[in-house]
């Protein structure tokens, strides 16, 4: 009866953090959408962090604050972690990761790919994880066990089952250096799939795969507000979800992909990234110059 009773709870929990993360998501998510509006971003309005490329702007930061805001209101003794530096510890067990604007260049140059990401994670991991675009008004979210759901309505991932006829998404890093060893693994993988997609927001990446639009999707250089919820919903949508050498997903790399696909996938990246960095020859031997 103990552990009947501790499952519901945690069921109960489970759907009281997934209705904040959605509610959260889609304030934050809306506000930023209409400060912007159709007009250009305000150069004054736009910073960098990591580099020159990497943007961030002061919607991103309002966002995050409407988030925190309202998770401090409804869950005081949670930890956060937030892409744009909000760090509170916690005692609850529960720490939620928000990315308030995942795909801020796109935000920037009015593109509609940009996502607002919410997940709360236990000492188990990802318990729930919540999706928005805004620009299409489309909301992902998953708890743990549970599935995955688009706007209510269940998902599932691709049943595709050829590599060679998979749509595949992918990201780049913003140091440039790094971009161009990651672009020269896409010049050796194109030709082993249909095509490849670059949509500019890991979250938006994750639940595109979620849902079928793409089939698979691989990206390193990530940091966990990043791919917490998305990985999740991937998951509970059917996606088989790894690092780029087939183990656990990690904070900063991550593979997902409909389930027939994800370890021939995994083998011609590891085979691509052996023979970028000169571990491997070109015909994928080892290369006895190493």
């Amino acid at each position: 009866m103990a552990d009947a009773d501790t499952a519901g709870n945690r069921s109960e929990l489970a759907d009281e953090l997934l209705a904040l993360a959605v509610t959260l998501a889609r304030r934050a998510g809306d506000a930023a959408a209409e400060a912007r509006g159709d007009r250009t971003v305000a150069a004054g309005s736009v910073g960098t962090k990591s580099s020159a490329t990497d943007l961030v702007t002061v919607h991103d930061r309002a966002a995050e604050t409407v988030i925190v805001d309202g998770l401090l209101a409804a869950r005081p003794d949670d930890a956060i972690v937030g892409e744009e530096g909000s760090d509170r510890p916690g005692r609850s067990g529960i720490t939620w990761y928000v990315d308030p604007i995942d795909g801020t260049t796109n935000f920037v140059y009015g593109q509609p790919t940009w996502a607002t990401s919410i997940a709360a994670v236990d000492d188990a991991g990802t318990l729930v994880g919540a999706v928005y675009l805004p620009v299409a008004g489309e909301l992902f979210s998953a708890i743990r066990g549970r599935g995955a759901t688009l706007d209510g309505e269940t998902i599932r991932c691709s049943a595709q089952t050829d590599l060679r006829l998979a749509l595949l998404a992918t990201g780049f890093s913003y140091d440039a250096a790094r971009r161009r060893e990651q672009a020269n693994v896409v010049a050796d993988l194109i030709g082993s799939v249909r095509d490849l997609r670059r949509l500019g927001s890991a979250a938006a990446d994750l639940c595109f795969v979620a849902c079928g639009r793409v089939d698979a999707y691989y990206e390193d250089g990530l940091r966990v507000w990043d791919v917490a919820a998305g990985e999740l919903i991937a998951r509970e949508a059917g996606c088989r979800t790894g690092d780029l050498a087939g183990g656990p997903s990690s904070d900063d790399q991550v593979v997902a992909a409909a389930p027939a696909l994800f370890e021939e996938l995994v083998d011609v990246l590891s085979a691509a990234r052996a023979v970028r960095s000169g571990i491997m020859g070109i015909d994928g031997h080892p290369d006895p110059g190493r």
